[in-house]
C-alpha cells in the first residue's frame, strides 16, 4: 500500500511538473509574441514618422510649384498684354 501511494504521489508530481512545463512554455511563447508585436509597433511608428515627413516635403514642393505656376502665369499674361499693345500700335 505504501508503494501504491508513493507511485500515485509520483504520478501526481509528474503531472504537476508537466503542467508547469506547459505553463512555462506557453508563457515564453506569449512573451516572444509580445516582443515581436512590440518590434512591429516600433517599426510601424518609424514608418509612419518617415511617411509623415515625406508627405510634409511633398506638400511643401506642391505649394512651391503652385506659387511658381502662378508667377509664370502672371508673367505670361503680362507678356501677352505687352505683345498685344505692340501689335495694336
Amino acid at each position: 500500500m505504501a508503494t501504491d501511494r508513493t507511485e500515485a504521489a509520483l504520478g501526481a508530481l509528474k503531472q504537476a511538473l508537466a503542467g508547469l512545463e506547459n505553463a512555462v512554455d506557453m508563457r515564453m511563447d506569449q512573451q516572444r509574441a509580445s516582443v515581436e508585436v512590440e518590434h512591429e509597433v516600433r517599426r510601424v511608428h518609424a514608418d509612419r514618422a518617415r511617411l509623415a515627413q515625406e508627405l510634409d516635403q511633398s506638400q511643401f514642393r506642391a505649394n512651391r510649384l503652385e506659387e511658381v505656376n502662378r508667377e509664370v502665369s502672371r508673367r505670361l499674361v503680362t507678356a501677352m498684354e505687352t505683345i498685344r499693345a505692340v501689335l495694336d500700335r
